[in-house]
């Protein structure tokens, strides 16, 4: 017991010295800011920079984010000019990567992070101390949440090395060996797979301290979340999959909300897109290493069901 407690002490201490920066895209989020602010101004191990990149807001989120900042020591805002729509998909890493570019000191750990979600003070603290215990290990997150009928719970399931895209904390070092996120919808399932290739671990940890709470249903913020779940279908075919593992997880999806529906809109967006011939990811040599993993995948889950 007295090794045990000596071991989380010596992670807590190592942790303690690692220096995060949190870089977070947002347009129009005045609803729901302050309470992701007040979340990371709780944190017990703080950011050393923490940007938000106002991608052209024209509600009170610049108002918001100044008052904010006026108390907020290592909070600065990267103010960029309205383009009149919001670019999910490409136009969030395009910001991402305008807010990277204006870090001026040094850091170990970096988070894109958006401005609607909650997670508790120990959030930083906690993932440290998972990055701790493997070096190997590229990125991670918790687990999405959401307010339902007065009650907390999971939003929809994860695979286990699959990272939240809306809170994606990686090591430094990894992100800049995979080459960052590339500026195009699925950027968050193209660094997964980079970083598999890489042979670096991702996780997404079931520990209620790492719990992060969505403020509105992922894939809503441009226009519904029905809008939401075609897009993610279109996204899987530009990255490269294939259909039998996009038609296992569409049928998967559909027993979660919006019922049957939304898995089936992912089904649709990626026909629509293959009908269509809609560009794919330009790297040849990914879409074939992702579609061996998929087939691994699916060949998997198939005989462990039949045995």
């Amino acid at each position: 017991m007295e090794h045990m407690e000596n071991l989380d002490q010596s992670r807590a201490s190592s942790s303690a010295s690692h220096r995060v920066v949190i870089v977070s895209p947002c347009r129009d989020e005045a609803d729901t800011l302050e309470r992701t602010i007040a979340s990371m101004e709780a944190q017990t191990h703080q950011p050393v920079r923490w940007i938000v990149v106002d991608d052209g807001s024209s509600d009170d989120t610049p108002r918001l984010l100044a008052a904010a900042a006026e108390r907020i020591p290592w909070l600065h805002i990267v103010r960029r000019e309205n383009r009149g729509f919001r670019k999910v998909g490409g136009g969030v890493i395009e910001a991402f990567d305008a807010g990277r570019a204006t870090l001026d000191l040094p850091f170990d750990f970096i988070a894109k992070m958006d401005m609607d979600l909650e997670f508790g003070p120990r959030y930083l603290e906690r993932a440290l101390e998972y990055f701790a215990e493997d070096t190997n290990r590229a990125a991670l997150s918790g687990q999405i949440h959401m307010h339902r009928n007065g009650e907390v719970v999971e939003e929809f399931s994860m695979v286990p090395e699959a990272v939240a895209g809306c809170f994606k904390l990686y090591r430094r070092t990894a992100l800049e060996e995979i080459g960052g996120f590339v500026q195009a919808v699925m950027w968050d399932g193209i660094d997964i797979h980079k970083c598999r290739i890489h042979g670096f671990k991702t996780i997404n940890v079931p520990d209620v301290l790492l719990r992060i709470i969505h403020l509105r249903p992922m894939g809503a913020s441009d226009r519904s979340i029905y809008r939401g779940r075609l897009r993610w279908g279109e996204g899987q075919w530009f990255m490269g999959s294939i259909f039998p593992y996009l038609l296992a997880s569409g049928v998967n999806r559909m027993r979660e909300r919006p019922f049957l529906i939304g898995g089936l809109l992912i089904i649709v967006g990626y026909l629509k897109a293959a009908i269509l011939r809609r560009a794919r990811f330009e790297d040849p040599g990914f879409r074939r290493s992702l579609r061996q993993w998929q087939w691994r995948r699916l060949i998997s889950l198939v005989g462990g069901r039949t045995q």
